[in-house]
């Protein structure tokens, strides 16, 4: 089980990993609904090194890129989730728009992103490949997305997103 850290306490992991010879590697983003998308793609990106930082984006910044409405899950939560996964080593929160800065400061061996993001579009790409690192694309899966749960979520009719105390089942009296 993975680890929720702060950014200072993830530089210290690092540099302690690299100093007994593993291989890091980085992802990074809202994640905000998990999906077999997101944990196959964690999964594929553990195999590629010796420890998994996953760096989330603040609540802040998810409603800055996906909307007012986002995240569903604040990041506390969401950091939690992801550090229960097996494949993930440490989670860490960014506040910024992009994580290029925190990139820059772990310098990992592998950057790992989906293949929605093109060659040129991949945030910390100079930066890891300037240290001697590569940036890693993965297929994305069809028919996984956040913003389409969220949205099938919408369209569903009003008695199956939940129902009011009005309509709620009469609890069963005991005699």
């Amino acid at each position: 089980m993975g680890r929720v850290v702060s950014q200072n306490e993830i530089i210290v992991h690092v540099a302690e990993a690299k100093g007994n010879g593993r291989r890091i590697v980085f992802t990074n983003g809202c994640f905000d609904l998990l999906h077999p998308g997101h944990t196959r793609g964690f999964e594929q990106a553990r195999n590629m090194g010796d420890i998994l930082i996953v760096a989330i984006n603040s609540d802040s910044t998810v409603r800055f890129l996906k909307g007012e409405d986002r995240p569903v899950i604040p990041q506390k939560e969401r950091a939690e989730i992801l550090a229960a996964l097996a494949a993930v080593d440490y989670v860490v929160v960014f506040d910024e728009v992009t994580p290029r800065e925190l990139i820059a400061r772990i310098a990992p061996h592998v950057l790992v992103k989906g293949g929605d993001w093109g060659p040129n579009e991949v945030v910390g790409r100079e930066e890891v490949e300037a240290a001697g690192g590569k940036v890693v694309s993965i297929p994305l899966l069809p028919d996984y997305s956040t913003s389409a749960i969220i949205e099938k979520i919408r369209s569903l009719p009003a008695p199956h997103r939940g129902a009011s105390p009005e309509s709620a089942p009469t609890p069963l009296s005991s005699s």
